[in-house]
């Protein structure tokens, strides 16, 4: 996750000067803006690098499908070699992240570009048997999470105040356009030669590499990222303590994994609702296609969003985004379904920005990569559980039945949620508290 709030000192970071801490302070009374952003040269290098990967993921999701779909004529095969790629998430995503902590953020990127440029070079070779392909697949899935832990711990290091949360918001845009180009991009290089599309990836994954090692400087790393180290599963376990262990974390979190349950599942039964609708492959890509427009709605709304707006608009976005499905009870048209989902997932990109940047406002350093870890692993195995649940509903009544009533526990949810949400002089005493926290002195050692 990740925001702005008030600004959290980077760990080992040398004292800021006065103009930047000025320009902070101007910043915090309106939206930070695109100069004040990708003015940072290193943010427009991890920015650069972050969209190379996303692009080329999406190239080799398409690939392997097609492929092994090819290869067998098998649906099931050809699904589980798309979803393979989303398995260490699963399976062990906030273990895998919390390697990035041990060794210096610049250097776990690299050395994961490399290793997947090199893995997916090796899948692009022809004749590859079809169980070696799925095994390369899922080798450089598992250099996935701390890859990306690294990348959110350095984020939240170049952009201080608000410029993190536009940063953060220019990145889901990006995120959205990133997956719509690959697989369309994709889809045409993978007719003409599903290996190219493979080797497309590796050299995605190869400037990548280029882009972070000339454009991210080395730093070094904190005594305290490395004395004490404990075992992977122990200082993953140090890091859910935190994280749910904390007045403000907890509830963030919670509320986070809540609003994306209830917003996956028009996504996930699409197929299944185009049919009420009398439609098929084309109302499924347009159910599809609503909520990543939705968020990229989302993004924009927070880019011109003051930080004091966007707080206050908190506790009532959480409540609109499922109050906007529940009327998919009544089988309204089409149209209106297509214009409700939209709003709704609108509502909800909206939030999750803040929402991201509150919680990392809170985090000690230290913690960083491992609390990236842990909520995406949680994110992901929300999504699985909600569609799956959905779908088993589903299974029994109509879709838009089981999508409203879902929505319904939400609205619940949500009710709950806003009203037991901490108030502002707590969120403040944690932020301070934090910060007092990331600012004390530490002896640095280990460079990249």
């Amino acid at each position: 996750m990740s925001e702005k709030l008030i600004e959290v000192e980077s760990e080992a970071a040398p004292k800021k000067p006065r103009d930047t801490d000025t320009r902070d302070a101007a910043v915090a009374d309106r939206p930070a803006t695109f100069r004040e952003v990708f003015g940072v040269a290193e943010y427009r290098a991890l920015f650069g690098a972050a969209v190379l990967s996303w692009v080329g993921d999406y190239f080799a999701k398409v690939a392997v499908t097609f492929l092994v779909f090819r290869d067998t004529g098998s649906v099931l095969l050809s699904a589980i070699g798309f979803a393979i790629s989303y398995l260490p998430w699963v399976a062990g995503g906030p273990v895998l992240a919390a390697l990035a902590e041990r060794y210096p953020y610049r250097r776990v990127m690299i050395i994961c570009d490399v290793a997947r440029m090199l893995i997916l070079g090796m899948m692009a070779l022809p004749g590859m048997p079809l169980p070696a392909l799925l095994l390369l697949l899922l080798g450089a899935s598992l250099l996935t999470p701390p890859f990306q832990a690294a990348r959110s711990a350095m984020v939240a290091q170049l952009l201080t105040g608000d410029r993190y949360v536009v940063g953060l918001s220019f990145q889901n845009m990006a995120g959205q356009a990133a997956q719509v180009a690959g697989y369309a991009v994709g889809g045409v290089v993978t007719a003409i030669d599903g290996h190219s599309a493979l080797l497309v990836n590796a050299a995605t994954f190869g400037a990548s590499t280029l882009l972070l090692w000339r454009g991210v400087r080395p730093r070094p790393l904190p005594v305290n990222q490395q004395v004490g180290r404990r075992s992977l599963l122990r200082e993953t376990g140090d890091g859910l303590r935190l994280v749910f262990g904390h007045r403000v974390m907890r509830p963030t979190a919670l509320v986070v994994f809540s609003v994306v349950a209830i917003l996956i599942v028009p996504e996930g039964l699409a197929a299944a609702w185009a049919p009420e609708f009398g439609g098929g492959s084309e109302i499924t890509g347009l159910l599809m296609a609503a909520l990543p427009i939705g968020a990229v709605i989302g993004a924009c709304v927070t880019r011109v969003t003051g930080p004091e707006r966007r707080l206050k608009l908190l506790k009532p976005l959480l409540v609109a985004g499922p109050l906007l499905l529940v009327p998919v009870l009544a089988v309204p048209p089409f149209g209106v379904v297509l214009l409700l989902v939209l709003l709704a997932a609108c509502a909800v990109n909206t939030v999750l920005v803040p929402l991201n940047g509150l919680f990392v406002q809170m985090l000690p350093n230290a913690y960083r990569a491992r609390a990236f870890g842990i909520m995406q692993g949680g994110i992901q195995l929300t999504h699985a559980g909600a569609v799956l649940a959905a779908g088993a509903f589903a299974e029994r009544f109509p879709v838009a039945v089981v999508i409203g009533t879902w929505s319904l526990c939400g609205l619940v949810l949500m009710g709950v949620a806003v009203t037991r949400w901490p108030g502002r002089e707590v969120i403040r005493e944690e932020i301070a508290h934090a910060a007092e926290l990331n600012r004390a002195p530490s002896a640095v050692q280990a460079r990249s």
